[in-house]
């Protein structure tokens, strides 16, 4: 399906008859060709209706601006629709922040130039300098901004400077820092994080060598939108891997890394798709 062609549409409402009807009649009689439609109550009687929506644009009878105009007016303002119109054409700009490990960055940057994440990437920054080659073979702007104790504010300031207007979209690939509330608050639920174990289990430092010690049999990664409270964010993606006895804390480690690479993949991918509505601390994820 070519970008430039569709748009999607995610609704959260409360549940009552008719939603999907009004929906699909409005853009019917605008030219509107559905292609994909997704719907989830939390309750049938009493619950929140959530919808993702994919039409095609080619045919429509009207531009955007008179298209969020009539539909306002004519169906989301009845249904008391919390809603949002993007279109696939608007590649959103995405930010990838790192620190020593690179292998949830690659596995971002090589799905981005294979044309699987749809993204214009802006830059990486990192508090090290150590992956400014890697990123130079991909032609993308490389920030080193040192952190430290005593300048986390002033890092920040300047990390949000260089931010401003060319990033949607922020991926914390392993960025080894705590990011401040005052930080977190510029980007609601824009922010994707990577954490090293299955959440909540093994939160903190050294996960492996914890469920190494615990001899668990299935190690994993969790993807969530960053928010103030730290590995608290609603989760968007989990991905296990079986183990045994027989593999130790690096193994485990190893093995790890690749289920990071894939969970988060696979969350930046649908939030870059629009397939991801946030509920309070949950998420809505039509994949």
């Amino acid at each position: 399906m070519k970008c430039s062609t569709f748009a999607r549409l995610l609704i959260t409402c409360p549940d009552q008859p008719g939603i999907v009807s009004a929906v699909t009649t409005f853009f019917y009689h605008h030219g509107a060709n559905i292609t994909m439609l997704d719907q989830h109550s939390t309750d049938p009687e009493g619950g929140t209706f959530f919808m993702r929506l994919e039409f095609q644009t080619p045919h429509l009878d009207m531009d955007r601006n008179v298209l969020t105009q009539a539909f306002d007016s004519a169906v989301a303002s009845k249904f008391d629709m919390d809603w949002d119109i993007s279109y696939a054409s608007d590649l959103k700009k995405m930010a990838i922040m790192v620190s020593r490990h690179d292998h949830a960055m690659q596995e971002i940057l090589w799905r981005n130039q294979r044309g699987e994440l749809p993204a214009e990437i802006t830059m990486v920054i990192s508090n090290h300098p150590d992956m400014e080659a890697e990123v130079s073979h991909f032609n993308i702007p490389f920030h080193h901004v040192p952190v430290s104790k005593d300048n986390k504010a002033e890092a920040e300031a300047k990390i949000l400077s260089i931010l401003e207007g060319q990033a949607d979209l922020i991926v914390l690939a392993r960025y080894m820092q705590i990011l401040s509330d005052d930080f977190v608050s510029h980007y609601p639920n824009r922010i994707i994080n990577i954490h090293h174990s299955f959440l909540p289990a093994f939160a903190g430092a050294n996960p492996y060598r914890k469920a190494c010690e615990r001899g668990v049999k299935l190690i994993g990664a969790t993807a969530h939108y960053v928010t103030a409270d730290l590995d608290e964010g609603p989760i968007i993606e989990q991905e296990v891997r079986r183990v045994s006895h027989r593999y130790d804390a690096e193994e485990m480690k190893e093995e790890g890394m690749n289920v990071e690479r894939q969970a988060l993949a696979r969350a930046v991918k649908w939030h870059l798709e629009d397939r991801i509505i946030v509920q309070h601390n949950r998420t809505i994820v039509f994949n």
